[in-house]
């Protein structure tokens, strides 16, 4: 047999079939977190439809518009609008189209607000969903609406921006108007449509009832610069780390230890 045929050979043999097993099994290998990160922003449908299936009996659809200006500045892949979009649950309207209903816009000079019920129930709810890094580019004088209003002070809980204040999703920002105008069953199925969603709702909680029972958009500034200026008094506040301070020095110790000895030894002196 020639050397060309001994290898071949050899390359057939059965332990050439454990090895390219145990290759596969390495490159099988996922990071945790890095996976963990991955099927919380995952946006494909099939994740889709099984977040669908999980929502059964949280809230009920709203019975008026929602809808958004999507300028693809975001991945398609993370954003939320666009997955509200492939579900059907939210129209898409295009530059230069009036909406009639409330529209959240950086340009809008009142707060969101409950006095807002009657607009949201009658015309609806739309967004503009662009990047927080192209706000400058974004022409808002072509997203217009007789209702422009503001959102106040709230803590984002997307994958992508959790925890940073104002910093809110196209679907975040649907659910806290909702919220805030009486719609609490109506957000509450809007955020059940993402893994994370219950994580705004908790996270807010507190500052989304408290704008809900206000009157107007001067009372919810008021709330929202109470709450900021209570947390900023929390934070300047010196911590007391004494019940983390040990009681005694490890001097202190060794002479009750050299105590504790010598009367063990005059014990057995005695005996």
């Amino acid at each position: 047999m020639s050397s060309r045929n001994r290898g071949r050979g050899r390359r057939g043999n059965g332990a050439h079939g454990q090895f390219r097993n145990v290759k596969t099994n390495r490159n099988c290998e996922r990071n945790f977190a890095q996976r963990a990160c991955e099927l919380a922003t995952d946006d494909s449908d099939s994740s889709s439809s099984s977040s669908d299936a999980s929502i059964d009996g949280i809230g009920h659809p709203p019975n008026f518009p929602i809808a958004m200006w999507d300028l693809n500045h975001c991945d398609p892949k993370k954003c939320s609008g666009r997955k509200l979009s492939r579900l059907g649950l939210i129209e898409n309207l295009r530059l230069g189209q009036k909406f009639p209903g409330l529209v959240l816009t950086p340009v809008g000079v009142n707060c969101v607000s409950p006095l807002d019920r009657d607009i949201v129930g009658a015309a609806g709810v739309a967004v503009v969903d662009c990047s927080w890094a192209k706000l400058e580019e974004t022409p808002f004088n072509r997203m217009r609406s007789p209702h422009p209003r503001l959102l106040p002070y709230l803590v984002a809980a997307n994958p992508i921006n959790y925890g940073k204040p104002c910093k809110l999703s196209c679907v975040e920002a649907i659910a806290a108007t909702l919220y805030i105008c009486g719609y609490e069953s109506e957000a509450q199925w809007y955020m059940g449509k993402f893994s994370w969603g219950h994580s705004f709702i908790e996270l807010n909680e507190t500052l989304l009832k408290n704008y809900a029972q206000c009157k107007s958009s001067e009372e919810i500034l008021q709330v929202q610069n109470d709450y900021l200026e209570k947390e900023q008094a929390a934070h300047n506040k010196p911590k007391d780390f004494s019940e983390f301070y040990p009681t005694s020095s490890s001097s202190d110790e060794e002479d009750d230890n050299e105590k504790v000895a010598k009367e063990l030894m005059q014990a057995i002196e005695i005996k």
